[in-house]
């Protein structure tokens, strides 16, 4: 036979959706190569969560740091998009799965996407490194280069809301630790500060660090890329978004809308006037 072998309706079922995930048949669930039964109660859903993107089990103390992260910024309060949204949604009737749909799916460049923004500007540096350029020159051409092409907000860095963001000292004080450690190398962290430093040098005023910049931080250190960086936010953030659906399914308020009843929207349009034609219909 000419060619290659053509294969059975079974052969092409399993080859569709051929993953290196999970091996599943009837009493036998195995995730990356391990039986199911053998991660219940001995593995941590930080853990997990590593081991479903990864593929590899973590150090116990790896497990710990990126639990660190994702347990920083599980909230923000109504004030933030997503977090308002979850609680809209609750207050229109729909349950648990739909507010929290409504809700991450704002989670995106401007809400939600400064870590991967921020882990990717990080890069850029060490990779700069890399090639043999020395910290602070790395850092110097990568925000001239920001601020002649891309503009805007250096991602990780200020706050619209904190003039210190009270999470991410914290995060970069356990950094150091694990650093100390040896869990980690500490490099991204020495990235992050450099560029506080440089940028607080050409503003005249420090631009701390916020939570995106502090756990894109955490996130590097542990080697995740930028795109999961954002699907690590989301996760982290479903948490408050669920604590506040459920809070808000628990109350009696019927279609709450993002702002009091009292305070109405400024209108800009054009002022009241008659209809086209009204006066000679009265006439």
């Amino acid at each position: 036979m000419s060619g290659p072998e053509k294969k059975t309706g079974r052969e092409r079922g399993e080859e569709w959706w051929q993953t290196d995930i999970i091996e599943m048949r009837p009493g036998v669930i195995r995730l990356r190569g391990y039986e199911i039964q053998e991660l219940i109660g001995r593995v941590s859903f930080p853990a997990m969560i590593w081991l479903m993107l990864r593929g590899e089990l973590p150090g116990e103390e790896q497990a710990a740091l990126l639990g660190i992260a994702l347990g920083a910024a599980v909230d923000h309060g109504p004030q933030a998009p997503s977090i308002a949204i979850a609680r809209m949604a609750a207050t229109c009737g729909v349950g648990i799965n739909s507010a929290m749909a409504s809700a991450i799916n704002v989670l995106g460049d401007v809400h939600g996407g400064a870590g991967e923004q921020a882990l990717s500007f990080y890069g850029d540096v060490a990779a700069a490194m890399d090639q043999g350029t020395a910290l602070a020159d790395a850092v110097t051409a990568r925000l001239d280069r920001f601020l002649a092409e891309e503009k805007g907000y250096v991602p990780g860095f200020g706050h619209r809301f904190h003039p210190v963001d009270p999470r991410a000292p914290r995060l970069i004080e356990v950094t150091r630790d694990f650093a100390a450690r040896g869990v980690i190398g500490g490099r991204f962290a020495d990235i992050a500060e450099a560029i506080e430093v440089e940028l607080a040098r050409r503003k005249g005023k420090t631009i701390p660090l916020n939570i995106d910049g502090a756990t894109a931080v955490i996130y590097g250190e542990l080697g995740f890329p930028p795109a999961l960086t954002r699907g690590l936010f989301v996760l982290s953030r479903s948490i408050g978004i669920l604590a506040h659906a459920w809070e808000q399914s628990q109350q009696s308020d019927r279609n709450k809308g993002p702002l009091p009843r009292e305070w109405l929207w400024a209108y800009t349009g054009t002022p009241v006037r008659p209809f086209p034609g009204r006066d000679e219909e009265s006439n």
